[in-house]
């Protein structure tokens, strides 16, 4: 194998484990997976920003479905409650694409990291969530619809599943136990992720190929990650689940200060030149 074979068989094998990391904490947390994956196809793979974005968008797809077998098994899925939610992210999914183009990346980052810290605030300050589906009333329902509106948004844009939005509103403002609000977060992401996808494919903005063998790869992992999820008590679920919160505020902070610190970053949102597919 020649030197230059093997700089290209690196990057593969690296998103490959990025993979099945991001796919073990999607089952473990009911989200997309997506805020590891669109990183580690920027670094390691060479992608640009945006279509880093929606190839992270189309492996959560397959990260959820995989993740989502294992909480139906424990029977901890709200059909209903997911139905509302992806009622109003099939919506703002579509808007979050388009704005992709034309929204500063930058500027919806601080308003992402600010909405992390608070919430994860929240899940560590006191008792949350009840014992398992919510109790649906007609200002729940439209409540419901709202919390999709936003996740759709935040998954266009961002390139997530939305369950870093939609597991601590169920279970903060819905009394949902932790496990049904992963197993139905997962429910809402699947859909959201192929709506997304689809819009993204028009757009050019993801790569089908490189999705595959990142969500292939982690798929197995989502399924373990759900089954374990079972199995973990809800106050120590909770504080799990706000650590990983703060860590992907603290990352998308670092980030942000690498880039206005460097004075030869490309323009926000600009591509890498000659790359964005898996080679």
């Amino acid at each position: 194998m020649t030197a230059a074979a093997g700089e290209r068989a690196r990057p593969r094998w690296l998103l490959r484990g990025v993979g099945v990391a991001a796919g073990f904490i999607a089952g473990l947390f009911g989200v997309g997976g997506g805020i590891f994956i669109a990183p580690g196809l920027m670094l390691l793979g060479g992608y640009g920003q945006r279509v880093a974005h929606g190839t992270s968008l189309a492996a959560s797809a397959l990260f959820a479905a995989a993740g989502l077998v294992a909480y139906a098994l424990q029977q901890a899925v709200d059909v209903v409650a997911a139905s509302l939610i992806f009622a109003g992210s099939g919506l703002g999914v579509l808007a979050g694409v388009d704005l992709l183009h034309r929204v500063r990346l930058r500027s919806l980052q601080v308003a992402f990291v600010v909405l992390l810290a608070v919430t994860a605030g929240r899940m560590l300050a006191g008792e949350t969530g009840g014992v398992g589906a919510m109790a649906l009333t007609v200002g729940a329902a439209f409540g419901l619809v709202g919390c999709g509106v936003l996740v759709g948004l935040v998954a266009g844009l961002m390139g997530v599943g939305g369950g870093v939005i939609v597991v601590p509103a169920l279970v903060l403002l819905f009394d949902v136990g932790d496990v049904t609000a992963k197993g139905t977060s997962l429910l809402v992401v699947l859909p959201t992720a192929v709506v997304g996808t689809l819009r993204n494919l028009r757009n050019e903005n993801v790569d089908l190929r490189g999705a595959a063998v990142v969500g292939a790869m982690g798929m197995l992992a989502a399924f373990g990650g759900g089954m374990l999820a079972g199995a973990i008590p809800s106050g120590l679920s909770s504080a799990l689940f706000a650590g990983l919160l703060v860590m992907i505020a603290l990352r998308m902070i670092r980030d942000a200060l690498r880039a206005s610190g460097d004075p030869q970053a490309r323009p926000e949102g600009s591509e890498a030149p000659g790359s964005g597919r898996l080679a």
